[in-house]
């Protein structure tokens, strides 16, 4: 995370009553900047084409899930992406309250489960239909997991869904947790330039996606209430919940800042702008705000209308 301004500490020490204070007097709008890269993207860009604007902006470290007590209090304003699959329980209550007003989605079309290069439907013709790996699990094995399949899953404390799911549908792969993500997609790319088997727990938007091709395992149906390896069988399986991506503003926003709560309103960023400035982030060695800075000067047509 680049050029984190304001730690969380100083976030949390910011009492309801001075937060109240700051948004009657207009103040500077706090954006929560969150742990991942694209996030900051997100974030930064909204926050530098509200500077553009002529207005003051304050970017906030904050935890993804403590950030929402912060929003729903008025000591952070405003946060471009919000993942509906990752948000604890003081989110939907802060929702119902109106403590937190959610304006609309970002843009992003997020897609989470397993992934696996086009050259593998080759080795296992009915692919992307996750029915297809009960007859290929031999054509995704490895010499440890033989005759089973080898399932590349998340780092261990990350959770265990992945096994969870293979274990809920009977499924002849053996889950192999990765050591961290950044140990994953080195794997992954190795996999892919040797042309070797491959399948692996994975999300879009990600850089990889804008470097390798790579196709998601289909489910027999879609849920936002799915719960991987609870309730799932083969043959009525619907695999992981899928996020939606949401911009959320603190109550009094709109009448704050409606400048600003106009811009928001109007603010989308798809899957391929992000994945571009991921890779140019994460990858290439650029900065956020220098990443930031150049999709602002070479995409104006694209963002100053939301400013109108």
């Amino acid at each position: 995370m680049k050029k984190i301004l304001t730690s969380v500490a100083t976030a949390a020490l910011v009492s309801g009553i001075a937060a109240t204070s700051a948004l009657a007097e207009g103040g500077p709008i706090k954006i929560a900047i969150n742990e991942w890269t694209g996030q900051n993207l997100s974030a930064k860009i909204a926050g530098s084409i509200l500077q553009e604007m002529g207005m003051e902006v304050e970017y906030v470290t904050a935890g993804a899930v403590p950030q929402f007590a912060a929003i729903a209090d008025g000591s952070l304003h405003f946060n471009p992406e919000i993942w509906t699959n990752n948000v604890g329980d003081i989110f939907p209550k802060a929702v119902d309250s109106g403590d937190i007003v959610v304006v609309g989605q970002l843009g992003l079309e997020p897609k989470e489960g397993w992934f696996y290069p086009p050259y593998m439907e080759e080795l296992c013709p009915g692919l992307p239909k996750y029915e297809a790996l009960y007859e290929c699990a031999q054509a995704f094995a490895a010499a440890d997991t033989f005759p089973n399949g080898r399932l590349i899953t998340y780092p261990a404390d990350w959770g265990t869904r992945s096994s969870d799911q293979v274990a809920a549908i009977d499924l002849p792969f053996q889950p192999v947790a990765g050591g961290s993500e950044g140990a994953m997609i080195a794997e992954l790319t190795s996999a892919v330039d040797a042309k070797q088997p491959m399948l692996m727990m994975l999300w879009q938007p990600h850089w990889i996606h804008a470097e390798v091709d790579l196709n998601l395992v289909e489910w027999d149906s879609e849920s936002a209430d799915c719960l991987a390896g609870v309730d799932q069988a083969r043959g009525s399986a619907c695999g992981f919940a899928q996020a939606s991506v949401e911009k959320i503003v603190h109550k009094d926003f709109a009448a704050t800042w409606p400048k600003a709560a106009s811009f928001v309103e109007k603010y989308s960023l798809d899957n391929d702008v992000q994945n571009a400035l991921i890779l140019k982030v994460d990858q290439e060695g650029a900065s956020v705000d220098d990443a930031v800075a150049e999709w602002l000067a070479a995409n104006e047509a694209t963002w100053r209308p939301w400013t109108q």
